[in-house]
């Protein structure tokens, strides 16, 4: 069984909302393209290790849209190597409706969401989610996703599509790695799925030493 990677880039009041550019999910929100100005090579290096292994893309609808108008066109650039993995991998498409596909290497999932992840997870080795908030919503319900790997960068924007959204049900995640700034503040967190919820305890208990008279 393969790993369904969630990849997000988000800000510090947890916003994930078009950080690529204005016109990426422009509808009520007036700071699209917020990532831009915040990325540095350390951070461009980290993305890149992250996408190492990749063998298939899952992805909403409107990512997949803009990323379709994109990536096609990108060899021989300046992002041929990320281009080139992202053209040659299956590219699987989570959407209601009935869209029209033309990157090439691209299916549309069936209704059942639960059941078609699992099947892809049973197909791949590293499957990559980039993105696709509404989508990510759905993983994070039932938690179909093994790996998250975020990066949180130095500014609030107070408006905006949640990372974590009201649906997000108790999860434990496992730190995998030492978080890793880079120059412009951006941190990065690799995480993994953990068994379990999460624990409540008493700060104040006795072994503690955390009551009021100790």
């Amino acid at each position: 069984m393969g790993l369904i990677h969630i990849e997000l880039f988000a800000t510090l009041d947890l916003v994930g909302q078009a950080p690529g550019g204005p016109d990426e999910d422009p509808e009520g929100f007036p700071f699209g393209g917020w990532q831009a100005p915040l990325l540095d090579e350390t951070a461009g290096e980290q993305i890149g290790a992250a996408y190492e292994g990749t063998d298939a893309l899952l992805l909403g609808r409107r990512t997949y849209d803009i990323f379709a108008a994109y990536w096609p066109h990108q060899k021989g650039g300046p992002d041929n190597e990320i281009a080139a993995l992202f053209n040659s991998v299956p590219k699987y498409v989570a959407s209601r409706g009935t869209p029209d596909l033309p990157w090439a290497g691209s299916t549309q999932l069936g209704p059942d969401l639960a059941d078609a992840v699992r099947e892809i997870r049973d197909r791949h080795e590293h499957v990559k989610v980039v993105g696709s908030l509404d989508l990510v919503q759905s993983l994070l319900r039932e938690k179909l996703f093994d790996r998250l790997d975020l990066w949180v960068n130095p500014i609030v924007l107070g408006v905006g599509k949640k990372v974590f959204d009201g649906g997000a049900v108790p999860t434990n995640l496992t730190l995998l790695q030492p978080p890793a700034a880079g120059p412009k503040g951006a941190v990065y967190l690799r995480y993994a799925l953990a068994e379990g919820t999460p624990a409540t305890g008493d700060m104040s208990a006795p072994d503690r030493g955390l009551r009021p008279d100790a």
